[in-house]
Parts: structure tokens; C-alpha cells; sequence
């Protein structure tokens, strides 16, 4: 099934493809294969993808529970992007050539997510939806040939669905250190008991495995080799799925984000990633990577904020106090500072990206977490006055914007809050550059006053007031 008669001969077109939108200072970095890709994607996006929200939106209304089954659209969408050859785009070349990489670079990759994000549907439809993308990295990384085989293959099949367990209700998360769900080993197999929360896909009847984060050896000296990840079955005795929580009172349904406990969990030694003590390398190679891509979906969909913001502005049919809306205060105003806010924002992100692309996640810590701390809160800028046009219709389901808005404010706490990494970023900011920049400035001080020796003048504070009158001079 096609929503589209053909891709090569739609109705509509952008002004210039996303191909030709790409900053001119991230094109060479660009190949020709991944520009094809990312015009495909793009288009896929406007003209398939972007219609069958509202499509999805209404079956999963009208389905007899939210959570039994996803709507049928989804599975078309799918079959399509199969047809196209858009699938599976997430997985870097740089370390997944053997496990069905499409050898695209985290740059390439993320302005295809640009696209994705501008719909509900797309990233599930092209099978690079979070929490899947990040957690078939792990296993693509960090997994043994059986583990892959297990899981890897039917993840990447789009056949299963996955989570990713790492927050938990009792203690401050956003230190990964502060992890106390225990895996306790007992001869052959490990028992696990605790909590978990905020286990995106959990609710999803297809959501098969866990990636589960604890602690193997909480008393070692070292409180970054106390935890460990295992692949957990989701149907593991013990595994108790509670409840869904809701996003500003959005469930996310079918997806959902679960509250589960471990009660007694037996799970086989061969469950453990890579060996004990790898939980924090093995959670910082996964979230630097996804918050890339979290925020490229991001800036997409500020994209379509704007988009939606302009539409506003031009409907005729909304001229209070005689006038169209475009020409009433601020909101001119409000779409220049949108798009320099979302053309700044995406700079920062390519720049990250290509930094991940030449080393490693960990080479690019800082420009990771500058993204992570200002897509978030620009998109969200930008979604909110998109809201404030709309007024009341803004708010509600009419349009995609406050759905959008809920989901990506988590984005501002979710893999590590702003605050956490605004302090990480300062400290290492003031601790690489404090040495440094003190010399510098003695040194500047010792020249200006050589300066002034050299040229017969005496040393003097800027700002100080003459101590000759004007008149005498």
C-alpha cells in the first residue's frame, strides 16, 4: 500500500530539496550516496509519512484498547520503507560495516533524523525509533555472536521491540552511579531485585527485550565499575510491568513508558553485556550517539512548528480587528527569531555529530552535551509561540503542536538532566581553560606595560577620570 502514487512524481515539493539545504560548512562531509538518501527521506516524509499521523492518531482512538496491538497504518508505512530501501539508516558505519549498516556517518544520519522528526510515525516506520536505535547499537557494540543472533537480528528485522532500563522511582537518576537495582550472581545465573521507571516501550506487546542496568559489585572502591547491562526477556519470571506513565497526561500508547519491578529475577550468566563492571562505558557509548539523533528529530520538529506558525499567519479566514494576523505585533518577529534560533541550533549538532564521526562519543562530550542542553529548550521556544498563534486551537489535538511540545520537554531531563550537564560542561570548561587563560593575561598585562615604558608613559587604569584638566590640555 502506497499513500503516495509515486515518489518520483509528487504534487507538492519543498522550494529546494534537503540535499541543497545542508550548511554549506557540513557538505563536504556529506557523501552523494547519503544526499540521495536524504531527499528520499525527506519526501517520504512530506508525502507518506506526515499524512498517516493523523491516520495512526485515529485507529489507535478506535481500537479497542490502546494498548492491544498498534494500528494497522504503521505496518503499511513499514512495508514501504522496506520498498524504498529506508530502513535500519541509525547504525554508523565506523563501527557496524558487519551488522547490516547502511554506512551512513552519525553526520548523514542525523539530517535524515531532521526529517523523521517532523512525524509522528516516521522513525518507527523506518525502524529508527528510540529506545530501539540505541539499544541495537549496544547490542551491535557491545554484544557476543549469540546475543546478536538472538536479538540483534530480529530488532533489525523490525520483527521485535525493545527497552532500555536504566532510571529508577527511589533515588536521583541523574547520577548513574546512584543505579541500585542488584544483580547478584548465584551460581550459574544472576538474581535481580528493584525498580525501574520511565521504561520507554515497556507498554508495547511487541517490546521482547530489556536492556537492564544494576549493580554487580556495589562495594567496589570504584563507583563507576559497580554497575553492569544484561539482556533481559521481557516475559522473565519475576518482571512485573505495573503501570504506564503518562507525559502531561499523554500515555504514548502503544508505546508507553512503564514502572516495573524485579522481584527474584533469574536470568542466565550469559545475559551480562561485554563483563561485570561495564554498565557506565557501555551507557555513555549509547546516549552519546541517541542524543543526536534526539536532537536532529527535535529540530525537525520545530521545523514544522514554524511551518505551522506561517500557515497561521497567511490564513485568511483569521483577520481579528480587521487585519491578518501577520500583521499584528510580534509575530513577523517571531518567525525570524525561529528560524535564526533553529539554524543556530542545528549548527551546533552537525558540529557534534562530525566530532563523534572523526574519533568517538567521548572525544565530542562537549559538543554533545551543548546540544543535548540547546536543541531542547529552542524547539520548545519555538513550538510554544507556534501554540500562541494558533490560541486556542493550539492546545488541542487539531494540530500536532502540543503533543510535540510534552514530548520533547522530557528531552530537557531525559539521559541526564540540563542541569547535570550544564555543571559537567562548566567544570570541565573552567578546569581545561583556567591555567591558560590566567597566563594569557599575565602575559598581555607584562606587554602593555613594556609598551608604555618603551614609549616614555607612565602606567595608567582605563576609566579613571583626567587628572589634567580639559582646558590645560
Amino acid at each position: 500500500m502506497s499513500f503516495a502514487t509515486s515518489l518520483e512524481n509528487v504534487t507538492i515539493r519543498p522550494k529546494i530539496s534537503a540535499s541543497e539545504a545542508i550548511p554549506p560548512i557540513a557538505v563536504p562531509f556529506v557523501s552523494d550516496k547519503a544526499k540521495k538518501m536524504i531527499d528520499l527521506v525527506e519526501r517520504w516524509v512530506n508525502e507518506e509519512c506526515i499524512p498517516a499521523d493523523i491516520v495512526y492518531s485515529s485507529q489507535l482512538s478506535q481500537q479497542s484498547s490502546r494498548w492491544n496491538g498498534h494500528p494497522s497504518v504503521l505496518d503499511h508505512l513499514k512495508k514501504r520503507a522496506k520498498e524504498l530501501g529506508i530502513w535500519n539508516m541509525f547504525l554508523p558505519k565506523n563501527h557496524f560495516a558487519n551488522e547490516g549498516s547502511p554506512g551512513f556517518t552519525n553526520l548523514e544520519y542525523g539530517l535524515m533524523a531532521e526529517q523523521l522528526g517532523k512525524s509522528r510515525v516516521a522513525s518507527e516506520a523506518c525502524n529508527c525509533a528510540a529506545p530501539d536505535t540505541g539499544n541495537m547499537e549496544v547490542i551491535a557494540r557491545y554484544g557476543n555472536r549469540a546475543q546478536k543472533d538472538k536479538w540483534l537480528k530480529p530488532l533489525l528485522a523490525g520483527e521485535i521491540r525493545s527497552g532500555f532500563l536504566m532510571t529508577e522511582p527511589d533515588i536521583a537518576s541523574s547520577d548513574g552511579s546512584n543505579i541500585q537495582l542488584r544483580m547478584e550472581r548465584k551460581g550459574d545465573h544472576y538474581l535481580l531485585n528493584g525498580s525501574k521507571w520511565w521504561s520507554s516501550g515497556a507498554g508495547d506487546e511487541r517490546c521482547k527485550i530489556f536492556i537492564v542496568m544494576g549493580k554487580t559489585d556495589p562495594n567496589n572502591a570504584n563507583k563507576f565499575l559497580q554497575q553492569s547491562m544484561m539482556l533481559v526477556p521481557a516475559d522473565t519470571p519475576g518482571l512485573t510491568v505495573h503501570r504506564m506513565l503518562s507525559v502531561y497526561g499523554y500515555d504514548d500508547a502503544p508505546h508507553g513508558h512503564g514502572h516495573i519491578t524485579f522481584e527474584n529475577v533469574k536470568v542466565p550468566l550469559d545475559a551480562i553485556l561485554v563483563g561485570e563492571g561495564k554498565g557506565n562505558e557501555i551507557m555513555q557509548g549509547r546516549l552519546g550517539p541517541g542524543r543526536i539523533h534526539h536532537a536532529m528529530r527535535s529540530i525537525g520538529a520545530a521545523e514544522v512548528a514554524l511551518e505551522w506558525m506561517i500557515h497561521r499567519l497567511n490564513d485568511e479566514r483569521k483577520a481579528p480587528f480587521g487585519k491578518p494576523l501577520r500583521e499584528h505585533g510580534v509575530l513577523i518577529e517571531w518567525v525570524a527569531k525561529s528560524r535564526m534560533e533553529i539554524d543556530a541550533s542545528r549548527m551546533v549538532v552537525l558540529n557534534a555529530a562530525i566530532k563523534i564521526d572523526q574519533r568517538d562519543a567521548k572525544y565530542a562530550l562537549r559538543e554533545i552535551a551543548e546540544a543535548k542542553i540547546l536543541v531542547p529548550t529552542m524547539a520548545l521556544t519555538v513550538i510554544d509561540r507556534a501554540v500562541q498563534v494558533h490560541g486556542a486551537m493550539g492546545v488541542c489535538q487539531d494540530t500536532p503542536l502540543a503533543n510535540m511540545w510534552a514530548h520533547i520537554r522530557t528531552l530537557r531531563i531525559a539521559d541526564g538532566p540540563d542541569e547535570a550537564h550544564l555543571q559537567q560542561l562548566g567544570k570541565r570548561e573552567n578546569r581545561e581553560r583556567k591555567d591558560e587563560i590566567t597566563g594569557k593575561f599575565k602575559r598581555q598585562r607584562e606587554t602593555t606595560d613594556k609598551i608604555f615604558k618603551s614609549m616614555g608613559l607612565q602606567p595608567h587604569v582605563l576609566g579613571v577620570e583626567r587628572s589634567v584638566p580639559r582646558s590645560k590640555l
